[in-house]
């Protein structure tokens, strides 16, 4: 995963030039206003600071649409382009209406940054490890925060600080991520399956990954092109195949899915149960129509509930089968066992006596596939054709068998049946299957559970399963009106072509998560952290902050920058333990333990400035709770809103969705950076932070009855929970 790592680092360096633009017109603006004389003109000053918001909300507008159009990579290239240009026109600027121009390019280059280095992230990590590599952005953030600070601070201790230098200095680490935005990202990989260009997306993610084998996330990837609305849930025993009984009713026969392993001759089948839930499943709690059947909160969202379910206990890891259990799937197909591996994934084009079919690959380049995703292998049990996944590999024969594993813990399978209705005519299903363990059953010591037609044996364990099932991207109901032998597929590059989705954005699934991702943005603006992060100086210097250092012999000024540059240095070890817990504790537990700390430290600043402490002791308190306050916010609302709507949305339409929830960042930062001078001069600090306690209890609230957990969790099968769980809000 090193690839993945150095890649995610240097892509957050957007991030670093967004904290240090943040840190340094926080000081700057100290010295701007005494030259152009805005002490009584608060507007002003709050615009010079706000430019650069307009101008991010100006180009995230069509950051979107023109990412999923031309890539991830040359938007974040043009983003350093725009922070070089403005950190030279701020180094210049001769009056204020240069200066505000200046501002309005740089928001420009912080808009692209904020906006698309989550979702770039998010598209080259493994899942495992997703949380940690997007909260890199609020840590290169805060880091650059402090560097600037440190800079701003030493340039304060001269005569005549010079803030033109201070503001143009941000061309020099521009420079440096403008190299690597050109000679080192790569582009995302599922840009690369979202434009049929399959080559280039196989060898950027072999070296993300730092494997050959990619074979898994290929199809992954693959998958993500469309969205599907008939998602189910399904629950499956998995046993060894010579060992789970023999099935009685032949559709349930039908159904069983062969799964292979690493080692020759080593099968499981995946038998469906019908059922009641097994031993308390983790979506025990879900009907096989996907409706909740315990919702012991009334207000919480379905979509909670089911998330959490994912979550609410880990698969048992005491027995041999259970700790084979992940490489099970190593290859995971509905293929029969061939004794020979090199028959695994050698490229499979038209076969004599098979009639595929295959659609859109006739004029591609030689970055697509000519040759069909998945390919018929045969019959197998009761007449049911056997496929796997062939040309999308394009593995070297005599290679291991590859892995279907797509991180999580989860495996992708298909499944394919040719039966015949009543009338005659063919009904040919295929289906996709996400499948995850939920537990080991059936074991010497453990009761009899029931399955379709039988008893599994006492003897011998085997393990739970539960399933998203739905239509695969690739499904051509047109194709399959041929006629032909075995499931028909088209090419990806098809499926490409048909560009984004706009309709998309108003299935059920789409629309609710963006319920989810507007309205945890909308509150963490609301929250205040970017008006308290511009103003710190200010607020710390109208909390006396002066006080503290007056033995030091340092200026108001001076002292109010240094405290700011301690408390971002404080806030970086927080950032790293946030780093730590976001794929071990989650998104979701982290904003419950942080947010009623958030009021706490908020109902703190609100007193001090109530209550006469005397001059030391107020500023003491008062540095204390901003110190809680920053720390807490950057470990949890900090982070992960963006992290949320970089993981929640479709391939096709992320970057679109992901410009709605950031427009929806922009304008709320706007309304409270602009209003934060106005609103200091009016109802004082204590009705500032007030405010700003209650938007964090309706914060709390919204999280604990909204945010669902996505920790772990493939991008993919994120937005297959969204459908699930979007069905059951429309019943209710």
């Amino acid at each position: 995963m090193q690839g993945a790592v150095l890649v995610a680092i240097a892509a957050a360096i957007g991030n670093m030039l967004q904290g240090w633009d943040n840190a340094t017109i926080a000081g700057a603006v100290l010295y701007i206003k005494r030259e152009f004389k805005l002490e009584g003109q608060p507007t002003i000053e709050g615009l010079i600071v706000a430019m650069s918001l307009i101008g991010a909300t100006v180009i995230t507008t069509f950051s979107g649409a023109v990412s999923d159009w031309i890539g991830r990579r040359p938007m974040l290239i043009i983003s350093s382009v725009l922070y070089f240009i403005s950190g030279l026109i701020m180094f210049w600027s001769p009056n204020v209406y240069m200066l505000l121009l200046a501002r309005l390019i740089d928001g420009f280059g912080i808009g692209l940054a904020v906006t698309l280095v989550p979702v770039y992230i998010s598209e080259t990590a493994p899942s495992e490890i997703r949380g940690l590599l997007n909260t890199l952005p609020q840590f290169t953030g805060s880091g650059g925060m402090f560097l600037s600070y440190c800079m701003v601070f030493a340039m304060s201790l001269n005569i005549r600080p010079d803030w033109r230098l201070m503001l143009g200095v941000l061309s020099v680490p521009s420079l440096l991520y403008f190299v690597l935005t050109v000679f080192f990202l790569p582009e995302s990989p599922r840009w690369l399956v979202s434009k049929g260009r399959m080559k280039e997306a196989k060898q950027v993610l072999q070296r993300l990954r730092g494997r050959e084998d990619v074979s898994g996330e290929m199809a992954l990837l693959v998958e993500g092109l469309r969205v599907s609305t008939d998602t189910t849930i399904e629950e499956y025993i998995i046993g060894p195949a010579n060992e789970l009984p023999d099935e009685q009713d032949s559709t349930a026969e039908k159904d069983k899915i062969m799964l292979y392993g690493p080692q020759q001759g080593l099968s499981w089948v995946a038998q469906p149960v019908t059922g009641p839930s097994l031993l308390g499943s983790a979506f025990g709690l879900i009907s096989r129509q996907g409706s909740i059947v315990n919702q012991s909160i009334p207000l919480m969202d379905p979509l909670v509930t089911l998330f959490g379910s994912v979550h609410g206990k880990l698969p048992e890891m005491g027995s041999m089968r259970s700790i084979l259990f992940p490489n099970f799937g190593s290859m995971f197909s509905v293929v029969e066992n061939h004794p020979k591996a090199e028959q695994w994934d050698e490229e499979i084009g038209h076969q004599d006596g098979v009639d595929y079919v295959s659609d859109g690959a006739g004029g591609d380049s030689d970055d697509n596939l000519h040759t069909p995703l998945l390919s018929r292998h045969g019959t197998g049990m009761d007449g049911n054709d056997m496929i796997h996944n062939s040309s999308l590999m394009q593995e070297n024969v005599g290679e291991a068998v590859s892995s279907m594993g797509i991180g999580g813990g989860w495996q992708l399978a298909w499944k394919w049946t040719n039966r015949e209705a009543v009338d005659g005519t063919k009904e040919g299903g295929f289906k996709r299957i996400y499948l995850r363990q939920e537990g080991v059953v059936g074991s010497q010591q453990a009761s009899l559970v029931s399955i379709p037609g039988g008893n599994i044996p006492e003897e011998g364990e085997y393990v739970q399963a539960a399933a998203l099932v739905s239509q695969p991207a690739l499904f051509s109901k047109e194709v399959m009106s041929q006629d032909p032998a075995g499931p028909a597929m088209v090419h990806p590059s098809k499926i490409a072509a048909e560009g984004p989705m706009w309709r998309v954005l108003f299935e059920a699934g789409v629309r609710h998560a963006l319920f989810v991702g507007i309205g945890i943005q909308i509150l963490q603006q609301f929250a205040g952290i970017n008006g308290v992060l511009y103003y710190t100086p200010q607020i710390l210097e109208q909390a006396g902050v002066e006080v503290l250092l007056a033995n030091l012999g340092i200026g108001s000024d001076s002292a109010s920058i240094l405290i700011s540059a301690l408390t971002t240095l404080l806030m970086l070890p927080c950032i790293a333990v946030a780093m730590r817990l976001m794929d071990v504790s989650g998104r979701r537990s982290l904003l419950l333990a942080t947010i009623p700390v958030l009021i706490v430290s908020l109902v703190g600043l609100v007193l001090t400035n109530l209550v006469d402490l005397g001059s030391v002791a107020h500023a003491i308190f008062s540095t204390i709770c901003v110190v809680v306050y920053f720390c807490c916010f950057v470990m949890g609302f900090g982070p992960i809103p963006n992290i949320l709507c970089s993981e929640i949305f479709p391939t096709r339409v992320r970057g679109v969705c992901i410009a709605i929830c950031s427009l929806t960042f922009w304008f709320c930062d706007i309304i409270v950076t602009y209003s934060l001078p106005v609103m200091l001069n009016t109802i004082g600090l204590a009705g500032v932070f007030g405010i700003y306690a209650i938007v964090c209890v309706i914060a709390l609230v919204f999280v604990f009855l909204k945010i669902p957990e996505t920790k772990g969790m493939p991008l993919e099968v994120i937005i297959e929970f969204f459908n699930v769980g979007s069905k059951q809000v429309a019943k209710t």
